[in-house]
């Protein structure tokens, strides 16, 4: 809010002194206001500084055009006629006529709306600059503040919203070039350092401080001048008085504090940035004339002294400050003070020290009254004041700035608070300032105990001797202050915005410094900072304030001795001025000039060099090559290839003149058109001149030397021609034709013939418009633009004689190749390795069919064949059946439907699984009737119904007995099941999209507009899965048959372990993740409900997906798969992740192991299925009443599950749900939601000790039903007895040195579940004592010593040392350059 409030009052303050650009009859002046106005809002394009900014005109509706064509240039800083002006919200990007004199109301421009236009070149020339030397407002009669300015008033909606480096009102990145008409020169803000910003205008304006850094000479063998602080103080400075720029970087001042990027994030106080840059001057400029600049400038001394009141003994030293702090609000008090004067007059009001404050007096021997305070000795030349804004609020434990209004006088009489007389008595003894080397004595003798151990302050700081006369106290009149710098802070005490108002001694008028805006400014403006508002001074006044005011101030001294005069006679002038610069500054202002000139021309340069995106086809590499390609407006083509010739590292690979560049569309692969005869025309002309971006890109296209460049003409279209065999189901490369939109399909064909040898009267041609969109081309008359020829295309050509031209297109094999075609991805599958040891445990069935019958041939390769790895997994199945039955006959007399059906690769108990297995002997049976059913009929495996008895088998042996014998019908019954073959005569050929070329199988498939919807299948997006079977108990599998095939891989990457196994997998991408998974069966040598498809991403995580009945549409070439053994979910399963919860542990969160619970399931139910997971595979061996279950939100637990809730009724389940396991040590407690878990922990602070947590259930949420379970657990009264919430996550850790303040104990509540405890869920801390404890006396070494402890037991916990609201970083500058790192850190 602070920063729009910032940016307002500096435009309406900016609008104080301005003039109309033209004089309006005083007839006119009186309907102004009531004309309607015409907001214009510009986008310059010539150049991509500008192209994302904004000029704004709010002008009259009776402007005309012309006008308009001046008011732009002006704004923007070009010369009028130089560019023009088009509409930008039009299609036809009509331009404006720069001459005419028509109203804007009659040009189509609309009042009251938003009129977008767009600056563009003139005539393929970019916009002249107007001179730095002309100033367009000198000629315009704008003031001093005009340029950043809108024209005419700002409408509501078009306020422009600031950021903390204050985003000036003046939009034109020219304009950014020209200095201000002030005269001086803005910083830039980095990011947020305003605050710097503010103080090195202020030390700029400063003369003495000025001319003082000037008469500095760095010695260039002595130091790196990057780390030099005084001598990029002094580069900055020259700048600052001799750049023409209107705002110049601090970059290389921040560089020299040792300040990285960072820093400049970071928001600091103005004051402490001051003290901390003096102590590092005074650092670098040891044993130089400027050693003590900063003291015989800002330092005063004064008498910090305490007196007692029986025998009049003082005890006092003296202190030096180079600030005065001053309190804005007393501690305590409703009234802030309201002026610098009151302010200064409490710094030195004495306060009294009595009651169990007395002070301990050496004379009298005893404790007794006394008065103790501040005497100021001497004031500085420049007086600075801090007004102290920011406070802390103990009601709300939070930092908060006091915006209360305190006046300060533009001419300060210190007088009044200077000690002359010293207030000397018979009875005082004291050190005066010329006996400042004594100091140390009168210190040591006088001062008392108590007095001489306060570390806050320095003591025995001394001013030298040499100008101890010079600074002898001055008469009262004489110590006349007046104010020249006002730091302004416009926000809060959480962040804000650093501004200065500072007055020239050379003119002395006032300025505004805020950042690379500088503008005049009045007394008013000065005024507007003392903050607060109208009316009285009250405890809520600073609420309501304005929250930009004052909080730091500078005056001199008016001194004339010390003070320049400004008149022709004056030897010494108030600035150094370039011609009284000394040798070293004027060498450093001549190489600054060098350094900026330079700059200037290489920004030249930069408006006149054309940026395009290029891109070659490497003829060695054979891949796209991308690079930028930046070329003068003026050189010519040839020129340029020769650059893009060396930027693509061609030399070498082939001549020179191998190399073209062509107009190209990357998006579309389209070559638009080449550039013969026209090798000497500039780029400029070529490129349509210089843009911030182009809708076009260049090609660098190479030929071998026997080859000759074709031409390509504007109007052509680039058409990819793929030639399709049917005989060996493949399809060819692409060849590049060219033609025109208007040629017929005869003609096209005919271009085809030429390139390919086809013939043209059995040709048929398809074109694929879009993705699945295949169209034949049939009508020999009809041209290619009415077909739906774009600027590049793709076509697919076949000519043979088969009978295949008699069937319908969609019928025809030829639209299967080109279907499958388009729909087939390659996968990479990682499989799990297999062994007797690991899934003998499994419930595993050989799936049989006619896909495991068929030999994958065309898959021939070194590594292990795909037969082979079959044989291998039938044989393993094969044992693993045996062993099974075996097993099955010695358990068959034990019931285990219940038994958990979890995932467990390892273990070897089979009763958990038995609910999901099938007998050998069905196996085999099952097996017959497949084996069966492939070689004949159609319907030999169609109707499962027919199968098996369902009436004699439970649904969920059924329903496995389904996933047993998942067989798709349509390969069964399919004439062309033995065509599915790969055509092992044909070699692999790479397809357009990348992938290889592999027989199409000849079953039918569905029809592109019959294809499945396209859906995502992420494991984030889970509530649950889907089961492979319809309703019926049909595989849903068996809907379609879907292209798949597979063929052994190897990783190359070496990634893995090197014994895992890969499959490169191809698949139509319609297929249903459920069919995918029975194709999979075989390869992985388990059924598919007993395993899990992983996808993998590109940062390697992987995401399981389970969402069956869903398509592989969001897959792509090249994804990668990983298979994991495990149960499968099945509809309304939900995969949990069970933790331990040891809520005494030091890592009270452990995790378990994975289960699976389902919708409608009971607690009860899904603690028995754990059980035997629990006992298998963690080893525990629990009872179901002695465990519970409970919420757990990230680490803390939440909501105790009683075992009757039923999960998605009442308990709420999702996908990775996360639960905690609780055992416990007697049975369960919680009977009802009613009641309320808590736990608790005693705080003994006689022992320093935090006993371990206690569980408390309580019947309601009354807190005196918890005083009295915590009295019955502790035997703590219940009078006595004290409570506190815990803070932060679980366990709420806490350092006990803290513990016994930093708690909330006893809260002023009845019940828990309001403000400030909120306790209304299971699960919170509660931490209590007994208030009649005294906490241990520790000694320092005990104290350090258990500091050590606790930090380091905290931060193994991860909680946090210390509790702080807010983390701030100290402000530091680096005298050598940089942080050092400590090289055993991290």
């Amino acid at each position: 809010m602070f920063k729009h409030f910032k940016c307002f009052s500096n435009w309406m303050s900016s609008l104080k002194g301005w003039k109309p650009f033209h004089a309006v009859p005083s007839g006119q002046i009186e309907n102004a206001a009531e004309e309607p106005r015409v907001l214009c809002i510009i986008q310059d394009t010539t150049n991509a500084k500008t192209v994302n900014e904004r000029l704004t005109l709010n002008l009259p509706a009776s402007t005309s055009v012309n006008k308009l064509f001046e008011d732009v240039a002006q704004k923007a800083g070009y010369v009028s006629g130089t560019f023009d002006l088009a509409w930008g919200n039009t299609v036809d990007m009509a331009v404006l006529d720069h001459s005419s004199e028509m109203p804007l109301s009659d040009s189509g421009f609309e009042s009251g709306k938003k009129n977008f236009l767009q600056l563009t070149d003139k005539d393929g020339e970019q916009p002249q600059l107007a001179s730095d030397e002309s100033g367009t407002a000198d000629s315009s009669g704008l003031d001093d503040s005009s340029q950043d300015r809108f024209i005419g008033p700002l409408p509501r909606d078009g306020m422009v919203g600031c950021s903390s480096d204050y985003s000036s009102l003046n939009y034109s990145y020219a304009s950014i070039l020209n200095k201000s008409e002030t005269g001086y020169v803005g910083l830039v803000n980095q990011a947020m350092t305003c605050y710097l910003n503010s103080l090195l205008q202020t030390l700029f304006m400063t003369p003495e401080f000025r001319n003082a850094l000037y008469n500095w000479e760095f010695e260039e063998g002595e130091e790196d001048p990057i780390t030099s602080i005084p001598y990029q103080l002094q580069r900055l400075f020259v700048l600052l008085q001799t750049s023409k720029k209107r705002a110049i970087e601090t970059t290389d001042v921040t560089r020299s504090f040792g300040w990285d990027s960072s820093e400049a994030w970071q928001q600091h106080d103005v004051q402490e940035l001051c003290r901390v840059m003096f102590d590092a001057l005074e650092q670098k400029w040891k044993q130089t004339e400027q050693a003590d600049l900063i003291n015989q400038l800002y330092q005063g001394k004064l008498k910090d002294y305490v007196r007692c009141l029986e025998c009049g003994n003082e005890s006092w030293r003296i202190d030096t400050y180079l600030d005065i702090p001053l309190v804005i609000r007393p501690y305590g008090a409703s009234q802030a003070f309201g002026s610098v004067e009151e302010a200064l007059q409490a710094f030195i009001q004495p306060e009294t020290l009595d009651g169990p404050n007395q002070y301990f007096c050496e004379r009298c021997k005893k404790k007794c009254d006394a008065r103790k305070g501040l005497r100021f000795l001497h004031f500085p030349y420049l007086l600075t004041l801090q007004l102290k804004r920011f406070d802390f609020d103990y009601t709300t434990m939070h930092r908060i700035k006091l915006n209360d209004r305190m006046t300060f006088p533009e001419e300060l009489d210190m007088s009044p608070f200077i000690d002359v007389e010293d207030e000397k008595s018979p009875q005082t003894e004291s050190c005066t300032d010329s006996g400042a080397e004594n100091e140390g004595s009168c210190h040591s003798d006088q001062m008392s105990n108590d007095f001489s151990t306060d570390d806050g302050v320095d003591e025995g700081i001394c001013l030298d001797n040499a100008n101890s006369a010079e600074r002898v106290l001055k008469p009262k009149s004489s110590l006349i202050f007046e104010l020249f710098s006002v730091m302004v802070h416009s926000g809060s005490a959480a962040g804000g915005h650093y501004y200065a108002c500072i007055k020239s001694f050379s003119d002395g008028l006032w300025y505004s410094f805020n950042d690379q805006h500088v503008s005049k400014i009045t007394q008013e403006d000065i005024r507007k900072t003392y903050g607060g508002s109208s009316g009285n001074r009250g405890y809520y006044t600073s609420a309501f304030a304005s929250s930009t005011n004052a909080y730091m101030l500078i005056y001199r001294l008016k001194d004339p001795t010390r003070n320049a005069i400004i008149s022709p006679s004056c030897v010494i002038p108030e600035y150094l001025d370039v011609e009284s610069f000394p040798d070293h500054i004027k060498r450093l202002v001549q190489r600054e000039k060098e350094a900026e000139e330079h700059e200037k021309r290489q920004r030249e340069i930069e408006r006149n060099t054309c940026k395009i995106k290029l891109l070659c086809m490497h003829p060695v590499k054979m891949m796209m090559m991308e690079n930028k390609l930046e070329v003068h407006k003026d050189k010519t083509l040839k020129e340029a290839v020769e650059i893009a010739y060396k930027l693509m590292d061609l030399e070498g690979v082939l001549p020179l003149d191998c190399c073209r560049l062509v107009k190209y569309d990357e998006f579309h692969e389209y070559l638009e058109r080449s550039y013969e005869g026209e090798e000497d025309t500039p780029m400029g002309l070529l490129l349509g001149g210089v843009k911030s971006s182009y809708m076009f890109d260049l090609l660098l296209e190479t030929r071998r030397p026997d080859q000759v460049f074709q031409t390509y003409k504007p109007g052509e279209v680039m058409v990819k021609v793929h030639v399709v065999g049917l005989k060996s189901e493949t399809i060819s490369p692409p060849v590049s034709v060219r033609a025109y939109l208007n040629q017929t399909v005869a003609e096209f064909k005919q271009l085809i013939a030429q390139a390919s040898g086809l013939s043209v009267e059995t040709m048929r041609v398809v074109l694929e418009r879009c993705y699945n969109d295949l169209r034949l081309l049939y009508v020999p008359n009809k041209t290619l633009k009415a077909e739906g020829f774009f600027r590049s295309n793709k076509v697919f050509v076949e000519s043979s004689d088969s009978l295949d031209h008699q069937m319908s297109f969609t019928d025809s094999l030829l639209w299967k190749l080109l279907d499958r075609h388009g729909n087939t991805i390659r996968l990479f599958v990682s499989l799990p390795e297999q062994s007797p040891g690991s899934l003998a445990s499994r419930t595993c069935s050989q799936k049989v069919g006619a896909e495991s019958e068929e030999p994958l041939e065309g898959a021939k390769s070194n590594t292990k064949s795909v037969e082979a790895i079959l044989e291998e997994s039938t044989e393993k199945l094969k044992n693993l059946s045996l062993q099974q039955e075996q097993q099955l006959q010695a358990s068959s007399n034990s019931d285990s439907q219940n038994a958990s059906d979890a995932e467990h690769v390892d273990s070897l108990s089979l009763e958990a699984s038995s609910a999901f297995s099938i007998s050998t002997a069905d196996n085999r049976e099952l097996e017959k009737r497949i084996r069966a059913g492939g070689g004949g009929g159609s319907g030999g495996a169609s109707d499962p119904e027919n199968q098996f008895p369902s009436e004699e088998r439970s649904d969920s042996d059924v329903n496995n007995d389904r996933s047993t014998s998942s067989v798709d019908s349509d390969i069964l019954s399919s004439s062309h099941s033995s065509d599915t073959l790969c055509n092992a005569d044909s070699g692999p050929i790479p397809l357009a999209n990348g992938l290889i070329s592999h027989s199409i199988t000849s079953s039918r498939r569905s029809k592109a507009h019959e294809a499945k919807k396209e859906t995502w299948d992420t494991a984030e997006e889970d509530s649950g899965t889907d089961s492979e079977y319809d309703e019926s108990g049909k595989s849903k599998g068996e809907a379609h048959y879907m292209y798949f095939r597979a063929e052994p891989y190897s990783r190359e990457d070496g990634s893995g372990d090197g014994h895992s196994k890969c499959l490169l997998v191809y698949v139509d991408k319609r297929i249903t993740l459920a069919a995918f998974k029975q194709k999979l069966e075989p390869f992985v040598g388990v059924l598919s409900s007993q395993f899990k498809v992983f996808r993998v991403y590109a940062n390697n995580q992987e995401f399981e997906s389970v969402r069956l009945n869903e398509t592989l549409s969001s897959f792509s070439d090249d994804n990668k798969i990983t298979i994991r053994l495990g149960r499968a979910l099945k509809k309304g399963e939900y995969r949990v992740k069970v933790y331990q919860l040891l809520v005494n542990d030091p890592e009270p969160c452990k995790f378990l192991l994975d289960a699976v619970f389902a919708k409608g399931m009971t607690v009860r139910q899904s603690k028995e299925e754990l059980l035997p997971l629990l006992r298998e595979q963690c080893k525990l061996t629990l009872s179901i009443d002695r465990f519970r279950l409970r919420k757990k939100t990230w680490k803390n637990p939440g909501t105790v599950f009683l075992d009757y809730h039923v999960y998605e009724e009442d308990i709420n389940i999702s996908s990775n749900w996360e639960v905690f396991l609780e055992i416990l040590n007697e049975p369960e407690k919680m009977k009802s939601m009613s009641q309320l878990a808590v736990l608790t922990r005693r705080w003994s602070p006689a022992r320093m000790k935090l006993e371990p947590f206690q569980e408390v259930v309580l019947e309601s949420c009354s807190v005196d039903e918890l005083k009295e379970k915590l009295s019955q657990l502790s035997g703590i009264a219940v009078e006595n007895l004290e409570f506190a919430k815990g803070r932060g996550t679980f366990p709420c850790d806490i350092s006990v040195l803290e513990v016994h303040q930093d708690l909330d104990w006893n809260p002023k509540v009845s019940t828990l579940n309001v403000w400030p405890l909120y306790i209304s869920d299971d699960g919170a801390v509660v931490f209590y004592r007994d208030k009649t404890e005294e906490p241990m006396e520790l000694s320092e070494e005990e104290r350090n010593e258990l500091m050590k402890k606790e930090s380091s037991r905290l931060l193994k916990t991860g909680q946090r040392v210390s509790y702080s609201p807010r983390k701030e970083k100290a402000l530091k500058i680096y005298l050598d350059g940089g942080p050092s790192k400590d090289p055993g850190q991290d």
